[in-house]
């Protein structure tokens, strides 16, 4: 059993390359011993769920990377069943780079990232754009967004790969900023109440 994640992304020159510089016996460790990173367990599909952005490559027609950072409410990228993701892609998306790149290539990787923790997840798939004309999924719209959506991506993920931490900056969000005040004030009031009163000292005589 193989780490699929390194089955891919450790070519021949990759392996060179680690050769050259010293990490190749680490990485045959992971790649012989860990894995199979090729199926979502509630684990991986958990964290994409509290996932508010993402960042999304694809390679164009002539071999250019492109990299594409995609944003919405919690949850907007949705695990719909196996290895199958899913989010809606709405009106407002002009150069649709992305959209057309998986036309003539499907191959795409996506990385997402929880900074308050410091945890990442890399993803490789297939991805897949198809105009709402000829496909429905009423459960990728967004109540709360106004916008239209235009068209469907589906991405079929081939393996996976959970980052190390370092170099991971923690960054907050404010509804996440709004939750950490709200915890610290409840955490001062309860403080605050547990502590006893200081005693009253009793009056002394007046001396004549």
């Amino acid at each position: 059993m193989t780490h699929r994640f390194a089955d891919l992304m450790f070519t021949t020159q990759v392996k060179l390359t680690q050769t050259r510089y010293g990490s190749r016996q680490q990485n045959n460790r992971l790649q012989s011993n860990f894995g199979p990173n090729d199926q979502l367990t509630s684990r991986e599909t958990d964290f994409i769920s509290q996932r508010d952005s993402f960042y999304l490559a694809t390679v164009t027609e002539t071999g250019w990377p492109y990299v594409q950072h995609r944003g919405g409410p919690k949850g907007f990228l949705k695990p719909v069943g196996g290895n199958r993701l899913a989010f809606a892609d709405f009106k407002g998306n002009t150069q649709l780079i992305s959209a057309g790149n998986s036309a003539t290539n499907k191959r795409c990787s996506l990385i997402l990232v929880d900074y308050p923790n410091r945890r990442r997840l890399k993803l490789l798939g297939h991805l897949t754009m198809q105009d709402v004309r000829e496909t429905t999924s009423p459960e990728l719209e967004q109540e709360d967004y106004k916008g239209k959506v235009e068209r469907l991506a589906t991405i079929e993920v081939a393996a996976f790969d959970w980052n190390c931490p370092q170099h991971i900056t923690p960054r907050y969000s404010a509804d996440e900023v709004h939750l950490l005040q709200d915890l610290l004030q409840e955490q001062d009031q309860r403080r605050a109440s547990a502590e006893p009163e200081p005693k009253q000292s009793a009056p002394q005589a007046d001396q004549q």
